[in-house]
């Protein structure tokens, strides 16, 4: 079985290029993609499972190392466990770490002579599989160090607006109107029982169909805009 990991840190990114990517180049890939924001694998859900379901013979191909992980220590351990369960990994813009590449080099070993030469021919073939891990660690490093930069640039882009005395993020007690919570808020003045409505909040949140922390907090703005209106 072939599978494709797609992912992308927040739902304003686009993921329809990395599935595009893969299938480009395994069409038949069985797509698994997910939300997720963080640098480790740790409570990426859809990534878990996939852990859990691939056997020895799958193969997992990524649009790139980076959306494997993209903490150096954590993406090296994931990579060898996968490969000495013997699935094959894929990286699409790195394949000069993907499995087959790590295996070819751990399977060139010099043959051996039966002479004082195999000293010096042993210590080659020790170096010629350090070289091929340190490769591997090498692209998750960068990949964390990618995460790293693109944070220290945010940090200073952000100090660097503050010091011109533009404003940063949303100003306090600010609401941001959208079609979604224009029509819920409507729905919320008309059925629940704390303005117009009969319905208690379970089913009122139940019938609007939104989150509960959502419906709570377009609630408490209502409350506010009608108390700034008595005032």
């Amino acid at each position: 079985m072939i599978y494709g990991y797609c992912r992308v840190s927040t739902d304003k990114q686009n993921i329809e290029r990395q599935i595009r990517n893969i299938q480009k180049v395994y069409p038949e890939a069985v797509i698994k993609q997910e939300i997720y924001t963080g640098t480790k694998t740790d409570g990426r859900k859809v990534f878990e499972y996939l852990l859990k379901i691939v056997k020895s013979g799958d193969t997992i191909v990524f649009d790139s190392v980076s959306r494997m992980s993209r903490n150096a220590e954590t993406g090296f351990q994931v990579y060898q466990d996968l490969y000495d369960k013997g699935v094959e990994l894929v990286f699409l813009k790195e394949p000069h770490i993907n499995t087959a590449t790590y295996k070819k080099a751990l399977s060139n070993n010099i043959s051996m002579t039966g002479t004082k030469t195999d000293i010096i021919l042993k210590a080659v073939n020790e170096y010629l599989m350090e070289l091929a891990k340190e490769q591997i660690m090498l692209a998750f490093e960068q990949s964390e160090k990618e995460v790293a930069d693109l944070h220290q640039r945010t940090k200073e882009g952000i100090e660097t607006a503050r010091r011109k005395g533009k404003q940063i993020g949303r100003p306090y007690g600010m609401t941001v109107k959208t079609k979604k919570s224009i029509s819920a808020k409507k729905d919320i003045l008309k059925f629940s029982k704390d303005f117009n409505g009969t319905l208690k909040d379970v089913d009122c949140i139940r019938m609007i169909g939104i989150a509960r922390n959502t419906y709570y907090k377009y609630k408490a703005e209502l409350k506010s805009e009608l108390t700034a209106k008595l005032k």
